[in-house]
């Protein structure tokens, strides 16, 4: 099992996290990722390949976890898959997580296109590439730039997990465009598809959806600080 002796080693002596910390609530999603990791994701230390793998899957959980309905539904992986990634990246709580996850996600037909998509470009090898295609191609249904409903930090660590896992695909996306309207377009263009109306990107009049800017708060944050004005308001 990837990593399961090195994680498991370090995330077994991590305290488990209260729901509240020193009077401040504490999101829910921050909670699920400490709970998961052991440390919040702020201070998640990435450098090697393994941690940045860890940190991953720890942000989408954490963020599938948290928002209505089955986690399988949320995330796109089956309950057998859920139940191995748990085993082998977090098994300190992998009894309590799998417990959430029951059957197979819902069938939809875009999700798993971009899955398919995802894994035909897959530049290693394994099953946490296999799992990351379910779970990128699901959280892409979500509303808001991928990064964020992947629950990571900025669309820096989307592009580095791309580049990763899915490098043949990643690479071709040479004018940094949206990862959404890239995947999209790679789809189009496969099926022999026109998906835009004009040729020339610097012409078109939708170019700022596509190329504009994906800074912003990431989820997490943008809940531990909703969480902390609610508690502020409670207080005064």
């Amino acid at each position: 099992m990837i990593g399961a002796a090195t994680y498991g080693q370090a995330a077994s002596q991590a305290p488990m996290p209260r729901g509240v910390v020193t009077g401040r609530v504490v999101s829910p999603a921050r909670t699920a990722y400490r709970a998961l990791t052991g440390c919040d994701s702020a201070e998640a230390q990435i450098d090697s390949d393994r941690a940045f793998d860890r940190h991953v899957l720890a942000s989408i959980l954490a963020v599938a976890a948290t928002e209505p309905g089955s986690i399988v539904d949320r995330c796109g992986l089956g309950a057998n898959d859920f139940a191995t990634l748990m085993t082998g990246f977090f098994p300190h709580i992998s009894v309590l997580f799998s417990v959430l996850a029951t059957g197979e996600p819902a069938e939809d037909d875009e999700v798993t296109m971009l899955r398919d998509l995802l894994l035909a470009h897959r530049s290693t090898h394994g099953e946490v590439s296999r799992w990351l295609a379910a779970l990128v191609a699901r959280r892409a249904m979500e509303p808001n730039h991928l990064w964020e409903d992947l629950g990571l930090r900025d669309r820096s660590e989307l592009t580095r997990l791309l580049m990763r896992h899915f490098a043949p695909l990643a690479q071709d996306n040479t004018r940094n465009m949206r990862w959404k309207r890239f995947f999209y377009r790679k789809l189009c263009e496969d099926d022999g598809m026109v998906m835009c109306s004009t040729p020339v990107c610097s012409h078109c009049n939708d170019f700022n959806e596509c190329f504009g800017d994906e800074s912003g708060e990431s989820r997490m944050a943008d809940r531990r600080r909703q969480a902390e004005l609610q508690a502020s308001s409670i207080v005064s």
